[in-house]
């Protein structure tokens, strides 16, 4: 029992120390880049982080359509924004990327009402704690964090081509995770049940997404737009709530505390959808508001390109539609 507490309390300490560190190192987005005339997306834009980046874009005075699935989430985060910015060009529109048919109605609306597209901040997330599957025969976790951003993204593409110039490209922004360290692409196996620990899943969720930018900045080369991904830290947001809302709070509040809130969370997506020096790259890594690597079979080719065929197959894809998502709108 000693040992046991011993080693308990042993990491307690050690990362109680390391988010000290954490604390006095987060780095903050410099870019004091105006956004008037320009629009941006951000999923999950109604709380936690995404509302502190859909907050900075509109005090930057962006157009900013925030999606999320709830109604009075949505509706509410709309209000904060427009209040603390008073930016009244904030729009929250439904999106529940658990859907197939939610995210095409979500897309196929932006391309008839949206002249431009600037900015897409890919951020919605769940957590562990769902195994389950969709509708559309996915693993709800695969096709929250991952599954339903790729097919999005593709929806919205020709709307962001036409947009981006060679000067100012349009950005794309992923939201992973240092859990992608753990993710494990098993084709076989990536939408099963009971086969996972649902925090592997996650894991999984966070690797496709940076394959996927790594794959999409290659079919992209040579045109005006940019994908990157971003790791946000640890940061204290209701994520945690899906472990219950006892420990989710407890969990949060310590990570707030010692690691990141969510407005310093947002930091890097803010420097990724903003700073000039990161516009002018496609397919990398970002973490405290800097260019890194993620682990290297993020930037494995074969597997990148086996992942889009399987990814374009499960979200439903013909290779008209694939191909008409990589053509710039007129």
């Amino acid at each position: 029992m000693f040992v046991v507490l011993y080693v308990i309390s042993m990491v307690i300490i050690t990362a109680i120390i390391v988010g000290f560190y954490q604390k006095a190192t987060n780095a903050i987005c410099k870019s004091k880049k105006n956004l008037t005339g320009r629009t941006a997306i951000v999923t999950g834009g109604t709380n936690g982080m995404g509302l502190r980046i859909a907050t900075d874009f509109a005090s930057r005075g962006a157009r900013v359509i925030v999606a999320c699935p709830f109604i009075d989430e949505g509706t509410q985060g709309r209000n904060v924004i427009v209040d603390k910015t008073g930016n009244s060009d904030v729009v929250f529109k439904m999106l529940d990327l658990a859907s197939l048919a939610s995210v095409r109605s979500f897309a196929k609306e932006i391309l008839e009402t949206e002249d431009r597209l600037d900015i897409l901040i890919n951020n919605a997330g769940v957590g562990v704690g769902v195994d389950r599957l969709t509708k559309d025969g996915l693993n709800f976790i695969m096709q929250v964090n991952y599954f339903g951003h790729f097919l999005l993204t593709l929806l919205l593409l020709p709307l962001l081509l036409k947009t981006g110039t060679p000067s100012e490209p349009a950005r794309v922004v992923n939201t992973s995770s240092i859990l992608h360290n753990i993710g494990i692409i098993n084709f076989d196996q990536m939408n099963s049940l009971k086969y996972w620990y649902t925090i592997q899943l996650y894991g999984n969720s966070k690797l496709c997404l940076i394959l996927f930018a790594h794959e999409l900045a290659k079919k992209l080369k040579g045109k005006n737009v940019v994908i990157n991904t971003v790791d946000p830290g640890a940061v204290g947001t209701g994520i945690f709530n899906c472990v219950g809302s006892f420990f989710g709070v407890l969990i949060s509040y310590f990570f707030k505390n010692f690691y990141k809130t969510p407005w310093e969370g947002a930091q890097t997506a803010i420097h990724v959808a903003l700073d000039n020096k990161a516009g002018k790259v496609s397919g990398e890594f970002f973490k405290n508001c800097e260019l890194t690597r993620a682990r290297s079979a993020a930037y494995n080719d074969r597997l990148s390109a086996k992942l889009w065929d399987e990814s374009v197959r499960c979200v439903k894809l013909d290779s008209a539609e694939v191909k008409e998502c990589l053509t710039p709108r007129l």
